[in-house]
């Protein structure tokens, strides 16, 4: 099965997800993505979203849903390089996602992160 790789930059981790998402692979990456926070004992994470071109409620959903989670666990999110399609379709799908910050790049996503820890 496939996997999305998680890397782990000081107390941050990055995920880029470079391949279009299909449920399975959204289910773990989110199970991934919260076992390594624990494990790391890491404080923001860092999700790079500039490869998708479209995102469907689901993908949004699971996006949110791992903030929150990533939130109980003491770590900030970031979603970077979302594009303008992708913002558009989550707007028209209804879809806000609380607790998620967003910046334009990964360098802002860093600052925004780094930001949140003073």
């Amino acid at each position: 099965m496939d996997r999305i790789p998680i890397l782990r930059l000081g107390d941050y981790l990055i995920v880029t997800i470079q391949v279009d998402m299909h449920d399975r692979l959204a289910m773990s990456l989110q199970d991934d993505l919260t076992d390594r926070i624990v494990k790391d004992g890491a404080k923001g994470v860092l999700i790079d979203i500039s490869a998708l071109d479209v995102v469907d409620s689901f993908i949004g959903r699971m996006i949110s849903n791992t903030a929150a989670m990533a939130t109980v666990l003491d770590a900030q999110t970031v979603v970077v390089g979302m594009q303008p399609s992708v913002a558009i379709t989550l707007v028209e799908l209804g879809l806000t996602l609380n607790g998620v910050r967003t910046a334009l790049n990964i360098e802002k996503g860093m600052a925004l992160l780094q930001q949140r820890r003073r």
